[in-house]
């Protein structure tokens, strides 16, 4: 008797089945692909890599709790990268669950003790970075929170991922009834991917940047603690004043009255003093840049600015913020014969006004730098008083572009002092690249110019030949001044040959991740003791005294005004 043998016909495909080449597709549940898949072997791989790089050193030392953020984040880079090349490997070699399952076990052989061993090296790493910037140890039970917030950031980026993906296989079993499957697969991926795009562009950082706007106009409004209106005609906002108390913004009304009292003057100089003269223009001062830059200039006429022994102009940071120290040096120094000016171009933090628009920091600096310089050319050379510029951070940028050459700005000032610069300098940029053979890079050589390089004011002091007009100081441990978009492919000259005095050897370059490391150091940069990251204070002091010294000035008198500046 013949056998009836009755065959199904073979089940078509469809996406989320595991197809290997030369093989029968293998169905698997779609939705469990997603969700409740376990992790990819190399994906997990590289993920372990990253996260014990992210305990290396940097520039500067790192909290617990931004530690564990960046451990976190670090991490699910690594497993982005890690998927991403076994999918690509998958296209040409699907391996078999054996050589699986031995990956894995090697794996887990081998991640805790190199996790273990990067969370002792990291620890130490960190103690011993604080002690070379001079700041206290952490706590070893740290450690503990650290490991648990870089789980639960991990945990969150990888919820976010899966139901990214949710959304791509969705969106493919749908369009895989009217296309073929690859055509299916790429279309569900470019929609999330526009669609995330557009959501954390438009909801996320349009809505992030609109708090901040809000945020910071609600503050710009505030007055600081202990800020009262001043009185003296020589301030702004003062009654006898063009501008209104109320229109100096908070950071301007923290300039004029912070400048220190007659007293503190006298007890310092040891000699006759004067009242020194702050001018001040918030953004509502005047509707325009113009007219705010116009403003000021008649502020100092109105107080007799340009018969004081120094005049300086100040581009501030983003906020309209001057640090005290910077004004107060000079103060000191001239014994309060000084006319101190600023004008405030925004007041959202430098970062933000670095980031999403540039050109106000340029527009302010060269309305009130020309303005100026005008007035100042106007008076008889016999009678001139000193004309000094100061930026620092993005108002370094804002200088250079007012100028546009190194030749401009020796010749544009009798001093100008720039601190923090960034990698956007144009000036800066070409002076480093054009530096003396044998240089470094932190702290380079440029003989064809009267412009000084520092990486720590006190090498100032000793500085032989013609008087610096150009002085930068730029902290070798700054990551202000050395982060760059080159970081994540290419390994910076700060980190090649001989490094600065506050780089770690310790510090290594790896592809991204220093790139991560550093973009986190740049936003906690003013977190140290002065002189390290982008902290100058009375520094300036002696990039002042590098400059435009007044008679008589000694380094003695240096050291003396810093521990007076140090000292407050």
């Amino acid at each position: 008797m013949r056998r009836l043998v009755v065959t199904a016909p073979p089940r078509p495909w469809i996406p989320g089945q595991r197809r290997a080449p030369g093989r029968a597709p293998v169905p698997l549940p779609p939705r469990r692909r997603v969700l409740r898949c376990g992790l990819s072997v190399t994906g997990f791989g590289l993920c372990a890599v990253f996260y014990c790089l992210s305990y290396t050193p940097s520039l500067l030392p790192r909290p617990w709790s931004l530690q564990g953020v960046v451990a976190g984040l670090t991490a699910a880079i690594g497993y982005a990268f890690g998927t991403s090349i076994g999918a690509l490997v998958r296209l040409r070699w699907w391996p078999s669950r054996r050589a699986e399952r031995i990956a894995w076990q090697a794996l887990f052989l081998l991640v805790p003790p190199l996790i273990l061993l990067f969370l002792w090296l990291g620890t130490r790493w960190q103690r011993d970075l604080r002690l070379r910037l001079g700041m206290p140890p952490q706590q070893e039970y740290d450690l503990i929170r650290t490991v648990g917030i870089s789980v639960l950031t991990f945990g969150v980026l990888l919820l976010v991922a899966r139901c990214l993906r949710l959304a791509a296989h969705g969106l493919a079993r749908l369009f895989g009834r009217l296309v073929p499957e690859s055509a299916a697969y790429c279309a569900g991926f470019v929609v999330v991917t526009v669609l995330s795009y557009t959501a954390f562009d438009g909801l996320l950082i349009g809505n992030l940047y609109t708090t901040a706007d809000r945020s910071a106009a609600v503050t710009d409004s505030g007055t600081g603690r202990g800020v009262e209106r001043q009185m003296s005609p020589l301030r702004s906002g003062s009654p006898a004043s063009l501008v209104s108390w109320e229109s100096l913004g908070r950071q301007g009304r923290n300039f004029v009255a912070k400048a220190p009292s007659h007293e503190q003057l006298a007890s310092f100089a040891h000699r006759p003093v004067m009242e020194p003269i702050r001018l001040y223009a918030g953004l509502s001062s005047a509707d325009s840049v113009t007219e705010r830059a116009g403003l000021i200039v008649r502020e100092m006429e109105r107080t007799g600015a340009f018969d004081r022994e120094v005049i300086a102009v100040f581009t501030p940071t983003g906020t309209g913020w001057v640090d005290n120290d910077v004004p107060s040096s000079l103060e000191y120094m001239y014994a309060g014969d000084t006319a101190l000016v600023s004008m405030q171009y925004s007041y959202l933090p430098s970062w933000i006004s670095f980031l999403a628009d540039r050109a106000k920091v340029v527009e302010a600096s060269s309305a009130l730098i020309t303005a100026v310089q005008e007035r100042w050319a106007a008076t008889p050379a016999a009678d001139r008083p000193k004309l000094l510029i100061f930026g620092e951070s993005l108002g370094t940028y804002g200088t250079e572009k007012t100028f546009g050459t190194a030749e401009r700005m020796v010749d544009g000032a009798d001093g100008i002092l720039l601190e923090g610069p960034t990698f956007a300098n144009p000036i800066h940029r070409r002076l480093t690249e054009a530096r003396a053979e044998g240089t470094p890079v932190w702290d380079p050589s440029y003989a064809a110019l009267p412009v000084e390089f520092s990486s720590r004011a006190e090498e100032l002091r000793d500085l032989a030949g013609p008087r610096r007009k150009v002085v930068y100081m730029q902290n070798s441990s700054d990551p202000v001044v050395w982060w760059n978009p080159n970081l994540l492919w290419k390994k910076p000259q700060w980190l090649s040959g001989t490094r600065g005095p506050d780089v770690t050897p310790a510090m290594h370059w790896y592809p991204v991740i220093t790139f991560w490391q550093t973009t986190v150091d740049a936003v906690f940069a003013n977190k140290v003791p002065t002189g390290h990251g982008h902290v100058y204070r009375s520094g300036a002091v002696d990039g002042w005294a590098a400059l435009a010294p007044p008679p008589g000035w000694t380094v003695g008198d240096t050291i003396r005004l810093r521990a007076v500046l140090d000292a407050r």
